[in-house]
């Protein structure tokens, strides 16, 4: 069991492309149908629109976008989500003006030889999730392990937004 750091990059605030949204929606589009077919065997709107040959499973190799908890105490937030799969070499977690972005990177190759027959197949998928961030941040302080499968990014509160807190008793009337 060892644990891993990555980096965090912290870059100027980028306006979002046409084309993530785009791959958004057809994203939301494609879970509702995958929802929706449960057996009926129509095929899902990422392969309709990829043109991806239909004999292929897409939950195979896809990469979906992967669920995260998030929690918080006195002292910090964290994001925590599990990404079973990919190397932590593949994950890039960084701060974008007011906005944690996690994106994520899955490869794969399959290959096999007989003297009979020949199969290579390939898959690729992506995920990225962003989060507006609160302004009680200590930015210089986050920091991300990944470790057995599980991503978790520890975002400080600020000093004095911990200073601020104050807990209050509640009373029986």
């Amino acid at each position: 069991m060892s644990n891993t750091n990555i980096d965090i990059k912290r870059s100027s605030p980028a306006r979002e492309p046409g084309s993530d949204v785009w791959r958004s929606f057809r994203n939301e589009m494609d879970r509702l149908f995958e929802r929706f077919d449960r057996g009926i065997g129509l095929p899902s709107m990422r392969r309709v629109f990829d043109f991806a040959p239909f004999s292929l499973s897409a939950g195979s190799f896809d990469v979906n976008v992967p669920a995260v908890d998030l929690s918080e105490d006195d002292k910090a937030y964290k994001v925590t989500t599990e990404l079973p799969g990919l190397d932590e070499k593949k994950i890039d977690v960084s701060l974008s003006g007011n906005r944690l972005i996690l994106k994520g990177e899955k490869r794969r190759e399959k290959e096999e030889k007989d003297k009979n027959h020949y199969i290579s197949e390939r898959s690729y998928g992506t995920f990225q999730r962003a989060f507006e961030l609160p302004d009680n941040i200590d930015r210089d302080k986050v920091a991300a392990v990944f470790e057995n499968g599980v991503l978790t990014v520890t975002l400080p509160k600020t000093a004095e937004s911990q200073k601020q807190q104050k807990k209050i008793d509640v009373k029986a009337a």
